[in-house]
């Protein structure tokens, strides 16, 4: 990169602080800052490419201070840091910050390098854009939702809720999901996580790796921290909601999502944020292979 990033790191402890500036300060701006008020006010102040925030802090929340900088910095690119697997930070997380990556700690140092280099790439390359997806208010009547769940209740609650406006298709196996999909204008996918008690994550993983546009709300009962994580560092999930299913807060998702879609359509360069990393877990490979015939369908017919 010929243009050197700006890293704002938000920790309430200081020790935490002082190593992530030594581990990034020869390669970044690198700014610090325990307090989440401050962070909102150097975001408003600076243009910051990156920022990477705890969750438990005692004057503001991370998920809190990730809400408030996609408000007031939008294409600053946002990851929570943290060493507590809480569902409901992570779920806020997702839906409130729209997190670029989640990342444990303690931290491999490796691994955060290789994580904040992509970040920092993606934020410097985004920098000069003014707009953000919620001002995209036009939307495109042709473009379509697939429920895939063995539930036809999740689809038809889908279709009664938005299906005057978009076409709604179902797909209650992952055979039947992909065929529309490679058939269909599909511009959001309403996922379950299990169908017939298989996990259709890997899937949804390898979708997201070769058709970032496409965005992914996914709406289960299980609550599994590990697989969100893994949702949202190998899947970009758009949102992530509960079952039994909250109409009023689907309906706003889906909504949400389509304006997403449009200004990812509008503004390709938008793309690059939901770049994924790929998976290494065989299981998961070997479940996607099933589906590239499918993808090799969707890329012919785009």
């Amino acid at each position: 990169m010929t243009e050197k990033a700006t890293i704002l790191f938000v920790d309430d402890e200081e020790r935490i602080l002082r190593s992530l500036k030594m581990l990034f300060k020869s390669q970044y701006n690198v700014k610090t800052t325990t307090d989440g008020n401050e962070a909102i006010e150097i975001l408003k102040n600076n243009p910051v490419h990156v920022l990477v925030s705890d969750q438990r802090m005692p004057i503001m929340p991370g998920v809190e201070v990730l809400r408030q900088a996609r408000e007031v910095s939008p294409n600053t690119m946002r990851l929570l840091l943290t060493g507590y697997s809480d569902l409901t930070a992570i779920v806020g997380s997702v839906n409130e910050g729209e997190i670029f990556r989640y990342i444990n700690k303690p931290w491999d140092n490796q691994e955060i390098k290789t994580t904040i280099e992509k970040a920092a790439e993606i934020g410097i390359s985004l920098a000069s854009l003014s707009h953000k997806a919620e001002d995209i208010k036009g939307t495109d009547s042709g473009l379509g939702l697939l429920v895939i769940d063995e539930d036809k209740m999740t689809f038809d609650v889908v279709k009664e809720l938005v299906g005057d406006k978009y076409p709604v298709h179902w797909g209650a196996n992952l055979d039947e999901a992909f065929a529309i999909l490679s058939n269909e204008n599909v511009a959001v996918v309403i996922s379950e996580v299990k169908i017939n008690n298989e996990d259709i994550t890997g899937p949804l993983k390898t979708l997201k790796q070769y058709y970032p546009g496409i965005l992914t709300l996914v709406l289960t009962s299980f609550q599994d921290t590990k697989l969100l994580i893994d949702l949202i560092n190998q899947g970009q999930i758009y949102r992530f909601m509960p079952k039994p299913i909250l109409k009023k807060l689907l309906e706003s998702s889906i909504e949400s999502a389509i304006r997403h879609f449009c200004s990812l359509k509008k503004t390709p360069e938008l793309l690059k944020r939901h770049s994924v990393e790929k998976t290494e877990d065989e299981g998961e490979i070997k479940v996607s292979s099933k589906i590239m015939g499918y993808l090799k369908k969707i890329r012919e017919r785009i």
